[in-house]
């Protein structure tokens, strides 16, 4: 493979005056793949001048939409997404800033969970260099897994002094991975040393839309990745490599981009990136203030000399229990639709976050608190928080939160009846 030019984007196939934009307008063709031994990748993006991180603790294959305005109110976006009109990763939401007594509640979630969290991350860590190698690429799937890999990072080189590559890519649920960041990947590490990371399952939907992307990317280009997603919690039941399946809370879950190096969800909108471009994401610069993603990262270090040994998981056979049972709950329900369904303590910290939220189911013998966040979330929203009942079975999740299925702007009440239908 030759050299390759920096700062020049490879000429587009379409030929379009769309593909000519000036900056900001963009292409408004979706941004294509471009193949053959030519291609330039953009140079990753790095702290301080995108995000919050140290520039050796994570690479940023993104790019940067700072100064494009995105970001929508959560109904806007909950009617655009559930009519077809928008995909949910063409737009952002408006980021939540909490108050003092909800940082309170994340404080003291994270105190109480540091040391818990640190024994995931070294086990996590440990699995993999015994089982991928110690010249492993850790690959963060933005922006959830983002922390998780700078701490599996931090943990390589506090036990072994290891200095492991790592970077954080964009996979859009329905869009697949980042084929441009794969290329790069591709381009300047073996694929196989390649390791996937994420903070928590669900229901398996990243781990099947990452195997597919994956599959479809060695179809085309021959590079194998290894489709393997390596995770702290594994309640769903759909991974091999974690640290936990219990259904805990990860604190970085009960924040947004304060506590992800201030970096925005990803976002894919064919009307602002083309070719020759990765998937693209926000650096919330003005939220220094609120900001702390290093401070998370510390208190979680902090506890890696408490941390005396890391024996693999007894079991780690892939069974899928968490699908079974969210579609219990479709049927229990009637929302009739999986995706509305998000299962554990860190999707549904993301529905009450983000999204229109209907109700959220809890276990009655779930830690308090590890739900002392959501039950704020709810009550601030107004959202009914229910006992899991028998006519769902026994659940592999504490919570789960139900976005509203039958939303537009006129929604009202806890039946899931829009106003406007009845």
């Amino acid at each position: 493979m030759g050299p390759r030019a920096r700062g020049r984007r490879p000429a587009c196939r379409h030929g379009g005056a769309a593909c000519r934009a000036p900056p900001g307008t963009g292409p408004v063709h979706p941004p294509h793949d471009p193949g053959g031994d030519a291609l330039n990748t953009p140079e990753p993006l790095r702290g301080p001048t995108f995000g919050s991180y140290a520039p050796d603790e994570v690479a940023w294959l993104l790019t940067d939409l700072s100064g494009v305005s995105l970001e929508a109110p959560t109904e806007e976006r909950e009617e655009a997404i559930q009519s077809g009109g928008a995909h949910y990763a063409e737009s952002l939401p408006q980021e939540y800033q909490p108050d003092a007594g909800y940082l309170q509640l994340y404080r003291s979630a994270l105190a109480a969970g540091a040391p818990r969290l640190a024994q995931a991350v070294a086990t996590v860590a440990e699995l993999v260099l015994a089982e991928r190698g110690r010249d492993v690429v850790l690959v963060s799937l933005a922006r959830a897994g983002t922390p998780v890999g700078v701490l599996l990072r931090r943990w390589a080189r506090h036990a072994h002094g290891l200095d492991l590559p790592h970077y954080a890519v964009s996979i859009v649920r329905g869009r697949g991975i980042d084929r441009l960041a794969l290329r790069h990947l591709a381009a300047h590490h073996d694929p196989a040393r390649v390791v996937f990371v994420d903070g928590w399952t669900g229901k398996g939907a990243i781990s099947r839309e990452l195997a597919g992307a994956l599959a479809e990317h060695e179809r085309d280009t021959g590079a194998r990745f290894d489709p393997d997603l390596a995770v702290l919690a594994d309640p769903g039941r759909c991974a091999t490599t974690f640290g936990t399946r219990d259904d805990w809370l990860i604190a970085s879950a009960c924040l947004n981009s304060t506590v992800s190096g201030l970096v925005s969800r990803t976002v894919l909108n064919p009307r602002l990136l083309g070719p020759g471009q990765y998937h693209g994401a926000k650096f919330y610069a003005e939220l220094a203030d609120a900001d702390v993603s290093n401070d998370f990262l510390d208190t979680v270090s902090a506890e890696f000399a408490g941390v005396t040994s890391t024996p693999p998981p007894p079991v780690r056979t892939v069974d899928h229990a968490g699908r079974a049972a969210v579609d219990r709950i479709v049927d229990a329900y009637g929302i009739g639709d999986a995706n509305l369904v998000k299962p554990g303590v860190g999707e549904t910290t993301r529905v009450l976050l983000r999204r229109v939220p209907w109700r959220v189911l809890v276990r009655a013998d779930a830690p308090a608190a590890d739900l002392a966040h959501v039950r704020l979330l709810a009550q601030r929203r107004g959202v009914p928080v229910d006992e899991i009942g028998d006519e769902v079975g026994d659940l592999p999740y504490n919570c789960v939160g139900l976005i509203h299925p039958r939303y537009t702007r006129g929604a009202t009440g806890a039946d899931g009846l829009a106003a406007a239908g009845r």
